[in-house]
This record gives structure tokens, C-alpha cells and sequence, in this order.
């Protein structure tokens, strides 16, 4: 299976690097970041040598696109495979938010869209649940004030990240008003929201703590099977402090379960 890879930043080089040593059925074919050194010093650092592509070529050459970028591409990256009958995983799952015309697109056209767990655990116990039908789905999402900096919401706010010294909830809406107001942030909402009772009727709160060494997402969930509630605290990627080591694994756990002859789990 050819893979074309668009971001070649922290999560992008760890699924390439997974790609290159451990994933025996795929060939990363292609790869291509808006910062062309950053695509040029990731080709070098990787036993096969995969073209340096702009996106459009890169749709075009794989079979399987890997978006790890941005977004604010999702739709173009997605509509683009579509129309070429490719698949594609999703990194930026928020970007999907405003696009959700694209799922029916792709169904009639027999691509495939994969969206990774990122951040967060416990979706295919909240899909199972799904089939006997759900009431409430929370996520209450709390950061340090370093990991909210530069957050739309926080900026057109002006809301002083560093006066905050104690737990404080910044933000409650849907998931749909969430990701817009941290669409680098609360990617972790989206995918939820697909996986329960939409983009609108999941709930999300985000919280301050300055006491808070680690990124925590607690899901609370009920419905007609009864209750269920995870709590994950991530520890960052141990290269870069703003990226959630999980995030990255579930990419790679995600790529080696689409060439995996069985399934385990929802």
C-alpha cells in the first residue's frame, strides 16, 4: 500500500518512522509539508527515500493519504481523495467539523476516512453504547495555562493565562462551538463526537489549572446501557511539549490496524 504523508512535524515523523521500520505492508511513497526543509530533513532521516511532493501530486501517487498537518486543509485534503476514490486518515479531526457533507461524498464513493483516538480513550466502548442510543456525552478537557497559549478563544477573550492560579473553567459549549474556538486544542472533541451523539449535542468544558503538570480528558457518558466515564492524562510527546505522546501512538496504532488481518475491539 503506497502512503502519501502531508506534515512533517512531530506526529507526521513519528508515523513515518513507524512506516519505514515497523509497518511491513505500506510504503511511504510520498510526503510534503508547506515548510520544505522540514519534508527535506524528514526524507533524509528514513531508510526509503519517498518523493517530495507538492499536495496535488501527492493525491494523485498513494493509496492511502496521511493528513498530519493542519485543519485548516482537512476539507480540501478529504474532498480531494474522495474524487479519487483514495482514503485518507485524519489527524486534525476538527477540521472535519465543517465539513460533514463529506461523510455521505465518501460513502458513495467507497473512500474511506480514518479518524485515530488521538488524546483520548474509550470510543469503542462509547460506539457500542451508541447502538442502544445515548443521552449526554461530556468531555471536560484541563491543561496547564502553557498548553491553551495563543487559542482564539483565549486571545479574542483576552483572557491572561498566567493571572489564572487556581482551577478555572474558560470555556462550555458544544464540540462544534469548541473546536472553533481552539482548533489546535480540542481536536480530541470532534473525534468523540463522531464516535457518540454528534457535534452538537456533545458537550465540552475546558479547564485552566495551574496545577496541572499533564494534559487530562475526563469523558462522562450515559445512555440506555447505562454509565461510563474515562479519564486520560497525557504525558507530552517526549520531543516536543505541546504534542500528546498518545496522540502520536494512536496514529501508528491506527495505520497498523487497516493492514492487520484481525481486529480487536469495537
Amino acid at each position: 500500500m503506497k502512503v502519501g504523508l502531508i506534515g512533517c512535524g512531530t506526529i507526521g515523523t513519528e508515523i513515518a518512522y513507524s512506516i519505514d521500520k515497523e509497518i511491513l505492508q505500506m510504503n511511504l511513497a510520498a510526503i510534503c509539508d508547506k515548510k520544505k526543509e522540514k519534508a527535506e530533513k524528514l526524507r533524509k532521516s528514513l531508510r526509503e527515500k519517498p518523493s517530495l511532493v507538492n499536495l496535488k501530486e501527492l493525491l494523485d501517487l498513494v493509496d492511502l493519504i496521511v493528513e498530519a498537518a493542519s485543519p485548516d486543509i482537512v476539507g480540501e485534503l478529504v474532498e480531494g481523495a474522495i474524487e479519487r476514490g483514495k482514503d485518507i486518515m485524519i489527524m486534525s479531526v476538527g477540521g472535519m467539523v465543517e465539513h460533514l457533507d463529506l461523510f455521505e461524498k465518501a460513502q458513495k464513493q467507497g473512500s474511506r476516512i480514518y479518524f485515530p483516538s488521538g488524546a483520548i480513550t474509550g470510543l469503542d466502548g462509547i460506539k457500542s453504547a451508541r447502538e442502544a442510543s445515548l443521552d449526554s456525552v461530556i468531555l471536560i478537557t484541563s491543561k496547564p495555562p502553557s498548553g491553551l497559549k495563543g487559542a482564539p478563544y483565549v486571545v479574542r477573550k483576552g483572557i491572561n493565562l498566567d493571572e489564572i492560579k487556581e482551577r478555572t473553567v474558560i470555556f462550555e459549549g458544544s464540540c462544534r462551538e469548541a473546536v472553533k474556538e481552539f482548533p489546535k486544542n480540542i481536536n480530541v472533541a470532534a473525534a468523540l463526537s463522531f464516535a457518540g451523539i454528534g457535534i452538537d449535542k456533545t458537550q465540552v468544558r475546558v479547564v485552566v489549572d495551574p496545577s496541572l503538570k499533564r494534559n487530562v480528558h475526563h469523558i462522562v457518558v450515559e445512555g440506555k446501557f447505562g454509565k461510563l466515564e474515562t479519564r486520560t492524562e497525557n504525558l507530552p510527546f517526549p520531543s516536543n511539549p505541546r504534542t500528546s505522546y498518545l496522540a502520536a501512538l494512536s496514529a501508528v496504532a491506527t495505520l497498523k490496524r487497516i493492514t492487520s488481518p484481525w481486529q480487536i475491539g469495537t
